[in-house]
């Protein structure tokens, strides 16, 4: 009986990570979604079966929970400002069309 309940979570886990991902369009929510009904199935698991395997495995999903929502609450080092790549010597961008010498528009 609790085999069943804990594959059927462990199913539900998958979709609603899935589904919250699309719908929200943030990987890091869908991610903590799956993660936390992970950690529920695993405590069903250890309810269902209280021997070392079913504790050796609800520990292993408690701590990778705790592992990847300590380095999701991170920002990513790519999501910061950066300033702009410096042009090469060589390279030749063409003038803003209110700084001709001319005076005239589109030059």
């Amino acid at each position: 009986m609790t085999g069943t309940l804990v594959t059927a979570v462990t199913a539900l886990a998958l979709v609603a990570g899935v589904l919250t991902t699309l719908t929200t369009g943030a990987l890091r929510s869908g991610v903590r979604v799956l993660l936390d009904l992970l950690t529920a199935a695993g405590l069903l698991r250890l309810a269902g079966e209280p021997g070392w395997n079913g504790l050796a495995g609800a520990v292993a999903i408690i701590a990778l929970r705790q592992l990847l929502g300590a380095a999701l609450s991170h920002p990513p080092p790519w999501s910061g400002r950066q300033s702009p790549a410096r042009c090469a010597e060589d390279d030749h961008h063409l003038p803003l069309a209110s700084t001709g010498e001319t005076g005239k528009a589109g030059g």
